[in-house]
């Protein structure tokens, strides 16, 4: 009996002495994997942040301390001259109101721009997908070649739009260009959302009320809360940040604020002012940025719940 016991604690001894080394080797391997996608991370985030600090404390700095080079020191004298003369004073062109009118075509510019697009998209893909329209794939297909086609390619035949309908030259132009070309992939992702949801939960809608505004209105609304989020924050982003768009149907009054930083990084007479660049680069950046610090943690909830799928 003895000897059993002693021979089960022997093997059992060997054991642990053939899996310890095994351990650490497996350790090891899975230890320089971990490494090198740390420093991948790290080298991606250095190649966006680096830029970024430049931008941050060169527009803090006055323009004697910034032509001593040391671009990565933080300023001596902390000052916000720069800021308030982005926002009030500078030239674009010759309109020296700074980024302020800019601003506000932006956002005129902007809100437009979501009701029509996100509207109507909405509606479409809520027909499409749920009241199985008649050549629903056909049009899907022809939306999803649209998508795709280069805004370039388009946009004259959009200039001669917006010149008939009298917009052109104008912020109404722009939201409602900025309305046509986000229509197709937003149809594309509402109708692919909405055929995700319960057929059942659809088919009792029909039977209790029947009525196409009032299933849109109590049942599909209610469970649009995710794609909403996530197309919001897409599109806030994209028209925003445009420059293309703006700048060729926006004319001398309906300029986004893109359009005014480049005007009035262009427009020097004594050579170029750094500060208040990078002063009206980050003004002209924040607003995106601050949709999304506000509902990012809902952007990312709605993409993990499925808001895109595909």
């Amino acid at each position: 009996m003895s000897a059993g016991i002693e021979t089960m604690t022997q093997a059992t001894t060997v054991s642990k002495a053939t899996v310890a080394p095994t351990a650490r080797r497996r350790r090891r391997k899975g230890f320089g994997p971990k490494l090198a996608i740390f420093a991948f991370l790290l080298m991606s985030a250095a190649f966006f942040c680096v830029p970024l600090y430049v931008i941050i404390v060169t527009a803090f700095k006055s323009m004697d301390e910034i032509r001593l080079g040391n671009i990565f020191s933080l300023p001596q004298t902390w000052t916000f001259e720069g800021w308030h003369y982005a926002m009030f004073e500078a030239c674009s062109g010759t309109v020296c109101t700074g980024l302020s009118m800019g601003f506000f075509n932006s956002l005129y510019i902007l809100a437009p721009s979501l009701i029509l697009s996100i509207g109507v998209a909405l509606v479409t893909g809520y027909a499409m997908a749920v009241w199985k329209v008649k050549w629903a794939n056909g049009l899907l297909f022809t939306m999803f070649v649209c998508a795709f086609v280069p805004f370039q390619v388009i946009m004259f035949p959009l200039i001669k739009i917006a010149s008939t309908l009298g917009v052109f030259g104008s912020v109404w132009g722009v939201a409602l260009v900025h309305a046509a070309l986000a229509l197709p992939i937003l149809t594309l992702i509402f109708t692919n959302y909405f055929r995700g949801l319960p057929s059942d939960l659809m088919s009792a809608a029909m039977i209790d009320s029947g009525s196409f505004w009032v299933i849109l209105r109590e049942v599909i609304l209610p469970m649009s809360g995710n794609i909403l989020i996530v197309v919001l924050i897409m599109q806030v982003t994209g028209i925003w940040n445009d420059f293309l768009v703006g700048a060729t149907f926006g004319g001398a009054t309906g300029q986004p604020m893109t359009v005014m930083l480049n005007n009035m990084s262009s427009t020097t007479t004594s050579g170029a002012v750094y500060n208040v660049i990078m002063a009206g680069a980050l003004l002209t950046a924040a607003p995106p940025l601050l949709i999304y610090f506000l509902l990012g943690k809902l952007f990312v909830q709605g993409i993990t719940a499925g808001a895109l799928k595909g």
